[in-house]
């Protein structure tokens, strides 16, 4: 007979112990679950929706879609995509929807914050116009990673994608995004340039 000891007890997070009192019918452990998360999907929905009152309107829905699936969710550490991916949907549903409301860009500095990230991207311009310039899978991997601060192993649960594709996408982003910063350093040179010379040429004439 092979003695194989004692099974490990699994220890609980206070995740776990939410979604187990949320199955049991303790609807009071959802403002938990919400106070979680709220912030960072909110950012998310910003960056996606574009839009102050649809951001809030599909964060509302992400929650309450969860909590209705919550029952066909096993987890398994992977909360935070299963909750990506219904916002990213809930998004693009919404987006369909063809809503219109200017954004305003100072609620935008409020929640878009990705300080540390690259410096020669925040020195250069604004992050979220920079990245709007990226294709969409692209605009995703960066969104996700330096916005969201997710790591590369959560952003291939969320895109449902094998971790090295996603290594060899953000690379490409990155990428793009430094062409980007060089035209637009360039841009902004040459018309610094017409500008200096539209002086110079202005101070010509009243010497004369």
């Amino acid at each position: 007979m092979i003695y194989r000891g004692r099974p490990k007890e699994v220890q609980l997070t206070r995740e776990d112990e939410i979604f187990r009192q949320i199955k049991q019918g303790n609807k009071e452990y959802v403002d938990e679950l919400v106070r979680m998360y709220y912030p960072e999907i909110f950012r998310y929905c910003i960056w996606h929706t574009k839009s102050y009152a649809n951001a809030e309107d599909a964060v509302q829905e992400t929650f309450l879609k969860a909590v209705r699936y919550l029952d066909r969710y096993t987890h398994k550490g992977k909360f935070r995509a299963f909750l990506y991916q219904i916002a990213a949907n809930t998004c693009i549903d919404m987006n369909r929807r063809k809503y219109e409301e200017p954004m305003d860009t100072e609620i935008l500095e409020t929640f878009m914050e990705p300080a540390g990230v690259m410096d020669d991207v925040e020195e250069t311009m604004d992050f979220l116009s920079l990245a709007e310039n990226l294709p969409g899978e692209a605009k995703e991997i960066i969104l996700l990673r330096f916005g969201q601060e997710l790591k590369l192993r959560e952003i291939a649960d969320v895109m449902d994608l094998p971790l090295r594709t996603v290594q060899s996408k953000l690379r490409s982003a990155v990428r793009q995004l430094r062409e980007l910063i060089m035209e637009k350093e360039a841009a902004a040179s040459k018309k610094q340039c017409k500008r200096r010379s539209a002086e110079e040429k202005r101070g010509e004439k009243f010497e004369t």
